[in-house]
């Protein structure tokens, strides 16, 4: 076992790039340094070349959004796209089928159940038609293949529209090693939101907390940091209530700056409407900032409710931030265990797991030959 290729709709140098992207980048990084060739095909994206090299392993882009799909397994099945004695299909949304046509050794990663994002990234009657993909068709087709997701509360989610339960495993993300406690916290009270600016992230909701939680505490201040499609929007609602001067939208920020934000943050927030594991509250975690998130599966994980942050309804969010701005020990005890608990999820970890796993695919593949 030497060439893997990994299919994803998008790679980690996509403007469009978030969390299941970044995980990818990771375990391939150290799956490259430890010897194998790893090609990534995904979806072409505007001002990026066709091919590239990124951290040891190749990057294939071609296709639009959806029509990387039948492209690439089109690719695969006539062997354009070269030799490879093993196969990973990272499944967001719509799936690539692997089970139906690679007759290597093949894993799925999936990193969470859309369903009601659908309605929010798909317009009637597609998003019925993504949801029935999803949660009708797929099931049967992978009930024989491993399948891989970052979260027990996703496992218990996938096995529940029909995964076989014994086929699904969990292996937890991990916290880079530079999110660590230092500097100085803010001097005014300063909420952090971290996503891509889309519809599931819902921070339309953040900012409306964030406007009558300064009722309560006058020098708030709300920053939501990256970049994506609602960006307008915010910017409008944000307009309407006066608020320009406090809450920023700052778009991409690099890895050294968004250090020092988690740093800086008094809280790190999401009224995410579903996410797999909820990256942002573990990196915030690693410097021990606590986070105060909606009581989704994905934040359930990547949040141990009352012990790293909370966990509320998105009606919850504003009194429970205002809750931990205002009671100085209470935050720095949460702080202190999110951090605690950051240091014991690495990428490292994370690696090693899926590799076991796949390792354990490539046996079975090779006894039943």
């Amino acid at each position: 076992m030497r060439r893997v290729h990994v299919l994803a709709w998008r790679d980690f140098d996509d403007p469009d790039a978030g969390g299941s992207e970044h995980h990818a980048d990771e375990f391939m990084r150290r799956w490259t340094s430890a010897g194998l060739e790893i090609t990534h095909r995904t979806s072409g994206a505007d001002g990026m070349p066709t091919t590239s090299q990124r951290n040891g392993y190749r990057v294939i882009r071609r296709g639009g959004r959806l029509t990387v799909y039948p492209r690439v397994v089109v690719s695969e099945v006539v062997g354009r796209m070269g030799p490879y004695d093993g196969l990973i299909e990272i499944l967001n949304g719509v799936p690539w089928f692997s089970p139906v046509w690679c007759r290597k050794p093949s894993l799925t990663f999936l990193h969470h159940v859309h369903g009601p994002m659908w309605d929010q990234i798909m317009r009637p009657p597609f998003s019925a038609m993504g949801r029935a993909l999803e949660a009708r068709v797929a099931p049967p087709i992978y009930r024989r293949q491993l399948t891989l997701t970052p979260s027990e509360a996703t496992r218990e989610e996938l096995v529940e529209i029909g995964f076989r339960g014994e086929r699904v495993t969990a292996i937890p993300n991990g916290v880079d090693e530079r999110f660590t406690p230092g500097g100085k916290r803010s001097v005014q009270p300063l909420v952090l939101a971290v996503g891509r600016l889309a519809p599931v992230k819902r921070f339309e909701l953040l900012v409306e907390a964030a406007v009558a939680v300064r009722r309560s505490v006058p020098e708030l201040r709300l920053l939501i940091v990256g970049n994506g499609p609602q960006r307008a929007e915010l910017e409008a609602q944000i307009a309407s209530h006066g608020a320009g001067s406090w809450i920023d939208l700052p778009g991409h920020v690099h890895a050294d700056a968004l250090v020092d934000l988690y740093r800086s943050a008094w809280i790190v927030a999401s009224a995410s409407l579903a996410e797999g594991w909820g990256l942002s509250m573990t990196e915030g975690a690693g410097c021990a900032t606590p986070a105060v998130a909606t009581n989704i599966r994905g934040h359930r994980s990547s949040v141990v409710d009352g012990v790293t942050g909370l966990l509320v309804e998105p009606a919850a969010l504003g009194a429970t931030i205002a809750r931990v701005l205002t009671d100085h020990a209470w935050r720095q005890q949460l702080g202190a265990a999110a951090e605690r608990r950051a240091r014991s999820l690495t990428w490292d970890a994370s690696a090693l797991g899926i590799a076991r796993c796949f390792l354990d695919v490539v046996r079975a593949h090779r006894s039943r030959r």
